[in-house]
């Protein structure tokens, strides 16, 4: 099996999201335009640019396919890209304001955060159907999946919760306070941790998936944005969108062991693992 995209931290201005195929093609979104850019990941050279749907926000590799999927914000669908022939092969309606995408490589099903629906919509990728949809609380704006359990962990950013799915059952099995504003979460199989980024708590919620229960709540610069988890080393990276700051965690004591400066407006990319 391929290498399992993941959330990375650089700084930037649009495009400003990129997913990465098998093929090493780098698929870098442009909000503006609607288009998504494929870039050959070893040359740095542009390869096409490919029409999506309106306003797209987000975008995440299916290894086990070799297939792209971004989250269209403005029209409330998913476009499916075929990364050997860099073109569009699907639109699937979903719920209100998509943005999150989490995918399990292992049962070949992707998930949508609906952060106007207050859902997350199941889509089997096999069909490019939505098979599901899972009612969450509010605002749910990402998630992550940890394949090895099968559980989905969904940050609703106006209910201060995670929603812990089963993936097998497509219910809630459990609904995790954490901090002011949830805005992002990471999951850690090295350690079978979850990492949840609270923006207005200026916190990072350390969840156990055993358990799932906060076991650890730690302070870092303000308004943390989104999670990057590197399980090789166990550290846990967090980008600080107003100072422009990623501080890096330990994953085994959950102290801040370094915090690094970076340009302005830090955010995030899509990358290989």
């Amino acid at each position: 099996m391929g290498k399992k995209a993941k959330v990375v931290h650089v700084a930037g201005d649009f495009p400003y999201q990129r997913g990465k195929s098998s093929k090493c093609q780098v698929y870098v979104i442009n909000e503006d335009t609607n288009t998504v850019s494929v870039i050959d990941g070893l040359t740095d050279e542009l390869i096409t640019t490919i029409n999506v749907g309106r306003q797209p926000v987000n975008v995440n590799g299916n290894s086990s396919s070799n297939r792209i999927y971004v989250t269209n914000k403005g029209d409330e669908t998913v476009s499916v890209i075929d990364a050997e022939t860099n073109t569009v092969i699907s639109i699937i309606p979903v719920g209100g304001q998509p943005s999150g995408i989490g995918i399990n490589p292992y049962m070949d099903r992707i998930y949508i955060t609906n952060a106007a629906s207050d859902t997350v919509s199941v889509i089997d990728g096999l069909t490019n159907m939505v098979v599901a949809t899972i009612p969450v609380e509010t605002h749910p704006i990402n998630l992550d999946v940890h394949p090895y359990i099968n559980r989905i962990y969904v940050a609703n950013k106006f209910k201060n919760t995670v929603s812990v799915i089963d993936g097998l059952t497509n219910t809630i099995m459990a609904t995790v306070p954490v901090g002011d504003q949830p805005n992002d979460v990471g999951t850690n199989l090295s350690n079978n941790r979850i990492y949840v980024a609270n923006k207005n708590s200026h916190t990072v919620s350390v969840i156990d998936a055993g358990t799932n229960t906060v076991i650890g709540i730690v302070p870092v610069i303000e308004h943390p944005s989104m999670i990057d988890i590197n399980g090789d080393n166990n550290q846990i990276h967090v980008t600080n969108e107003e100072n422009s700051i990623v501080s890096v965690i330990d994953g085994a004591t959950n102290i801040v062991i370094a915090t690094l400066p970076v340009g302005d407006q830090s955010i995030y990319t899509i990358t290989d693992t």
